[in-house]
């Protein structure tokens, strides 16, 4: 995991805490910014799959014991995996079916690491949702933590409701249209400011 902030953090920190009392404390509260960063996509994405509805330990469990039968934990050598050998590794057969599905997108080119940096972030979440599996929370979780964008706002995600309950609504639950319309304060740096808003309720360093 590399463990770095963007090169934007800094300016990103400085026009949040400028703009919002409640970001500049945050801020200031939590200076050891960083952002990590598994690097490779095809890995990054897979993970997310075999760790859904399952907690983290059982999940690095599965993992360990699904890359040590593939060995080589790629596109190309997972789309040649028999599902009932994925299964015996521990995942359900439908997350074997999703495993596949993910490494059959990469092998034919339907998803493409190489031209998502000339995409706007809407076009990358419509080509990783096109996945069986992945949806517009993981796909919005790629986003921030492995191609670093900086304005990310995933309305779904709890950790990030929780918190603007929390530190500007009194304690109540926002809408997903309430939330959506909160964010637009901290454009276009959204993906720093839900950093913060998610480490201010957990004291480890967010990772993904």
């Amino acid at each position: 995991m590399k463990s770095r902030a963007p090169t934007y953090w800094h300016t990103a920190c400085s026009e949040l805490a400028a703009a919002d009392p409640v970001m500049a404390a945050l801020i200031a509260r939590y200076p050891d910014a960083v952002l990590g960063n598994r690097g490779d996509p095809f890995q990054t994405l897979a993970r997310a799959i075999v760790g859904q509805q399952i907690s983290v330990k059982a999940a690095d469990s599965v993992w360990a014991r699904f890359a040590g039968y593939a060995q080589t934990v790629s596109p190309e050598r997972i789309v040649t995996l028999e599902l009932e050998a994925l299964a015996a590794c521990g995942l359900s057969r439908r997350k074997a079916e999703y495993l596949r599905d993910l490494a059959g997108h990469f092998v034919d080119g339907r998803i493409a690491p190489a031209r998502w940096k000339k995409m706007e972030d809407e076009a990358v979440i419509a080509e990783l949702v096109d996945v069986r599996g992945i949806g517009r929370w993981t796909a919005e979780m790629f986003l921030i933590f492995s191609l670093r964008r900086p304005d990310v706002w995933p309305v779904d995600d709890i950790g990030l409701q929780k918190a603007v309950a929390l530190h500007y609504l009194g304690g109540e639950r926002p809408t997903p249209k309430a939330l959506r319309q909160h964010g637009e304060r901290h454009a276009p740096w959204r993906t720093v400011a839900t950093w913060y808003l998610w480490r201010s309720l957990d004291p480890a360093v967010v990772q993904y």
